[in-house]
């Protein structure tokens, strides 16, 4: 029997991103969150270097993969005594998220909790097991039968930053319920309010000594370029990630072992990431600026590739007016009723193509 899940959400895109290149200057895309930017060279470089990969790769991740992991976690989030038993890495970020459901063995009858604004995938997951979905930001909210908590802190779409405090509370109650808890943290090292990363749950001051049934999921899509490489990983509670190791053991689910050494490269360079959110800025400044300006409201939005943007109308209204000015942007709909009078407005196109719909917003009638 064929798995009843949703429809693909973009597909209802299809007739907006076709209006939207009539324009005479053509599309400017900032519907996804799809980097544009090169790959660094030096990642690259070590791609290329380890093409010869005869032997199969361990699902674990090579030694060198998971200490680069474990000594990033502790220079770059605050997270000093992980072991290499703590962590593993993914096929990218998305078929972690998607599958952690069925990894955890979950079924009818269980609860799995998502934000109020969701990246649709966390409920996929759900869908995929049979499991129920309970959209809630509130922790006292969360039911008996809850077992498995997806936080997303920075948010997508909406950019919104969790306290060390409120990540606190989210763990503290996850665990009297017995749920696993994972904090997915891909945008953290793009802060427009710091040149630190966002608060991670594996955080000391949040685990408070232990990291019993908490995990935090990564990506190097965003801050590396490396979207086309699926390179991402899982740390957190050894027992958990082990259970996941063997799981992951048992379906084959091992990025190739090129990808793991580019990993390696790319969590090694602090300069390239740096210098990749300074490129970001420079486009949210701009976007910001042009949406304003053109009566837009930004809200949330402190972290993350996008900006979440109303103008107190149907996002479908909003979405369609862009179009005619040949701009194609993410209805908020896509991410739950909570965003139905929001856009999600990407900043991942280059200079040029931003440049161009700041002139657009600017000489343009929405």
């Amino acid at each position: 029997m064929p798995l009843e899940l949703p429809d693909f959400p973009w597909d209802l895109l299809t007739p907006y991103g076709d209006e939207a290149r009539t324009h005479p200057d053509g599309i400017v895309d900032l519907s996804v969150g799809s980097p544009v930017d090169p790959t660094p060279a030096s990642v690259r470089e070590a791609l290329s270097a380890a093409t010869d990969a005869h032997a199969y790769p361990l699902t674990a991740g090579s030694p060198a993969l998971r200490e680069a992991i474990v000594e990033w976690y502790a220079r770059r989030r605050g997270v000093p005594d992980l072991t290499v038993a703590n962590v593993i890495p993914t096929i990218g970020s998305k078929e972690l998220v998607a599958l952690l459901p069925t990894l955890l063995g979950l079924g009818p009858g269980d609860v799995v909790v998502q934000p109020s604004a969701a990246y649709p995938s966390y409920a996929v997951g759900a869908a995929v097991v049979g499991a129920t979905v309970l959209t809630s930001d509130e922790p006292e909210e969360w039911p008996a039968e809850t077992k498995l908590v997806w936080l997303n802190s920075p948010g997508n779409p909406d950019g919104r930053v969790h306290s060390i405090e409120f990540l606190r509370t989210a763990v503290a109650r996850a665990r009297e319920l017995g749920a696993v808890i994972a904090n997915d943290e891909c945008y953290a090292e793009l802060d427009w309010s710091s040149d630190e990363p966002t608060p991670s749950i594996l955080h000391p001051e949040v685990t408070q000594g232990s990291r019993r049934l908490t995990l935090s999921v990564y990506s190097l899509s965003k801050q590396s370029n490396l979207a086309g490489y699926r390179a991402g990983f899982v740390a957190g509670c050894s027992d958990l990630v082990g259970e996941l190791l063997t799981a992951r053991k048992h379906l084959g689910l091992m990025p190739p072992a090129p990808v793991q050494a580019a990993m390696v490269a790319a969590l090694a360079d602090e300069q390239h990431v740096a210098a990749q959110k300074e490129l970001y800025r420079r486009r949210r400044e701009a976007l910001v600026g042009a949406l304003t300006a053109s009566g837009f409201h930004i809200d949330d939005s402190r972290a993350g590739l996008y900006l979440w943007a109303t103008r107190d109308e149907d996002c479908w209204q909003t979405v369609g007016a862009l179009a005619r000015l040949g701009i194609l942007v993410a209805p908020g709909s896509f991410y739950g009723a909570a965003g139905a009078r929001h856009v999600r407005v990407a900043l991942t196109a280059t200079d040029e193509r931003v440049d161009a719909a700041v002139a657009r917003l600017s000489a343009g009638r929405l």
